[in-house]
């Protein structure tokens, strides 16, 4: 099963926080197929830029630099993600949705709405 983080799992990855599960870090770790959309890269800029976000200012460059798969938002990620019923209304969770659904990735999230999805979960 290939993985898609949510961008609070990235995170927890990288600051090696205990909220992150040990069986949940230790096949980030280990695993070759986990994957970060350039969604987290961009939901962390924007959200270090209006001040909802610390951390080093490099943040973004890091989650793209942490050696997880990029996987690039396309145009059928987007249309998916448009048409996802709106159980939840954040347009970075919709997009990792849509895009786990597309490419028949495992979301990992804690979030419970994006648990409301027609999407495999790795709930934590």
């Amino acid at each position: 099963m290939s993985l898609l983080l949510d961008t609070h799992v990235v995170l927890w990855w990288l600051n090696d926080d205990s909220e992150l599960p040990d069986e949940v870090k230790n096949r980030l770790d280990t695993d070759p197929d986990v994957y970060v959309s350039s969604a987290t890269v961009w939901e962390v800029a924007i959200k270090q830029t209006i001040g909802k976000l610390t951390g080093p200012p490099d943040l973004p460059e890091l989650i793209r630099d942490s050696g997880f798969v990029s996987l690039s938002i396309d145009a059928r990620h987007a249309i998916t993600a448009g048409r996802l019923p709106l159980f939840h209304r954040d347009p970075f969770d919709r997009i990792l949705i849509a895009q786990a659904q597309c490419e028949q990735l495992t979301l990992v999230t804690r979030d419970p709405f994006c648990q409301k999805y027609d999407v495999p979960i790795l709930a934590m």
